[in-house]
């Protein structure tokens, strides 16, 4: 969330406009009566949420759902990590884009130090949570830690999943000159650590992964600009305050709180999610490349604002 951005006068949303938990419980149960198996909880940053671990064991609690993970800064995870963990969370995904404590200062705003995100990571390990490790790869800006990165993660036997530097949203000046395909990223870690391919751990998942030839761990690299994944997709999104996406690229969402809260019965709020997955033309990053600069520009949703 860029400083410039989001300073000391934003105006952020209300509580009461946000969804509360039992909204959120109650979406769950009719997206996992329509097929949803996995979950995921992503922000801006979800630990600032009062009483996450409550959210996470009610979600728990929902026959059907087999997996629920957590995107964080990994900032309040040492704190929150065994409460997660005996609520229910399954995985944790930790941004991370540099080991080098003033790149990392500089990418995320001024704030948080990598020891107390490492010390999260380990923490969450401990508690038995699977930990993955995202690094955004700019070129010019954290290139040079890539196999730092790599090497380190090696060791510590979590998987580090690299991710190509995305036009997410309008404020973080995207470029394609920015970015570090995912072929160079392999190449550079290949001549340090032979890799082999993997085969895909489900349909439309969206790294591409690699294993060491030693066995000795795994990568992911997520490509969604260089080699996009769209016919794939199988991910919806919802929103803090209840609307309904279906691209991380989208400019509009459905809202569903309105039908929450205006007594729609839980027939009436499939019927309208059904009726907008069924009809979901996105293919933002099939697109990228045909696309004019100006179209490029187009209003999108905020990365902090639908989460990754």
């Amino acid at each position: 969330m860029p400083a410039e951005v989001f300073g000391p006068d934003f105006a952020f949303l209300p509580s009461e406009k946000i969804l509360s938990f039992e909204e959120i419980e109650r979406l769950v149960k009719i997206f996992v009566a329509l097929g949803v198996k996995k979950v995921r909880i992503t922000g801006g940053e979800p630990l600032l949420r009062r009483d996450l671990p409550s959210l996470i064991e009610r979600i728990h609690g929902i026959a059907g759902v087999e997996e629920i993970a957590l995107t964080t800064n990994g900032t309040l995870l040492k704190k929150y990590a065994n409460d997660l963990a005996k609520a229910g969370l399954s995985r944790v995904s930790v941004s991370l884009d540099s080991l080098d404590e003033e790149r990392f200062f500089e990418m995320n705003g001024r704030r948080g130090k990598v020891q107390t995100v490492l010390e999260g990571i380990e923490k969450c390990a401990e508690a038995g949570l699977l930990v993955k490790i995202n690094m955004v790869v700019q070129k010019g800006v954290n290139e040079q830690d890539i196999v730092s990165m790599a090497e380190f993660f090696k060791d510590k036997k979590h998987i580090l999943r690299f991710i190509e530097y995305m036009d997410v949203g309008n404020s973080n000046g995207w470029r394609m000159d920015d970015v570090v395909s995912k072929k160079e990223i392999i190449e550079q870690i290949h001549q340090i650590a032979p890799l082999k391919r993997v085969e895909p751990n489900y349909k439309g998942e969206v790294a591409s992964r690699f294993q060491y030839q030693d066995d000795s761990g795994e990568i992911g690299v997520i490509s969604s600009v260089t080699d996009s994944f769209c016919s794939t997709c199988s991910r919806a999104r919802i929103s803090a305050e209840g609307k309904l996406y279906t691209c991380l690229f989208a400019a509009d969402g459905t809202d569903l709180r309105e039908l929450l809260r205006t007594g729609a019965d839980d027939a009436a709020i499939t019927e309208c999610i059904s009726n907008v997955w069924e009809n979901r033309i996105d293919r933002y990053s099939d697109e990228r490349n045909e696309q004019t600069m100006e179209k490029r520009k187009k209003s999108k949703i905020e990365m902090s604002h639908i989460g990754g």
